[in-house]
């Protein structure tokens, strides 16, 4: 079972949500949250495998509680829920450690299978969630020429398999693009990470988002 936490302070929100994933037979939610300070708790707690976080919360809000999330052992997968009322917001969650984000308004059917997909470990970003990230960073050069110095070392294919985990593509599909074995993805994707200085296959594809690719 996919354990699931909710953390949104509006209560309706949440209670859409747990109607939506109690339908799979595959997720539990174990608990809701109203705010970032109770939502670290809960992870105490419930030991849940992915958090679904809304980042505008009083209180503790939502990118305060995924730095002290990112910062425990074995810390789940947590998703940022937005409402795209400000990019630099969801741009300061992946920093921080979330494992992707989702607009709320994600059709029901998407929302439970990109939460099996974070249960996974990979990248969640909603294809309308992506672009409108890729036409936030549009136009902004000199910072993409900061980033793009970051991956200056890399060779031809870490190059592809960055861009690759910039739509978020699984490792699976990554292999199956680039005509490479899965375990030969993996191991690029590791060099990835350690060369670039990630915390995750999220923070690389922000980072392959921010150098343009």
């Amino acid at each position: 079972m996919i354990r699931v936490l909710l953390v949104d302070d509006e209560r309706m929100v949440c209670a859409h949500l747990r109607t939506i994933l109690g339908g799979a037979d595959d997720i539990e939610v174990v608990d809701e949250a109203y705010d970032g300070a109770a939502a670290v708790e809960s992870v105490l707690r419930h030991r849940p495998g992915v958090v679904l976080m809304d980042l505008r919360m009083p209180g503790v809000d939502g990118l305060t509680a995924i730095e002290r999330i990112a910062e425990l052992e074995r810390p789940p997968a947590v998703v940022a829920l937005t409402t795209f009322d400000a990019d630099h917001y969801v741009i300061k969650a992946l920093r921080a450690g979330a494992a992707g984000f989702l607009l709320k308004s994600t059709p029901p059917e998407d929302l439970v299978e990109l939460v099996r997909v974070a249960a996974d470990g990979h990248t969640v970003m909603s294809a309308a969630a992506t672009r409108r990230l890729v036409a936030s960073a549009a136009g902004r050069s000199l910072e993409r020429d900061r980033h793009r110095a970051r991956i200056d070392d890399l060779t031809e294919r870490e190059t592809e398999v960055l861009a690759c985990l910039g739509e978020g593509l699984s490792n699976a599909q990554i292999a199956a693009r680039l005509h490479l074995s899965e375990a030969t993805v993996k191991g690029y994707v590791s060099r990835l990470l350690d060369k670039l200085g990630c915390a995750n296959r999220t923070q690389a594809g922000l980072l392959a988002h921010e150098a343009g690719l």
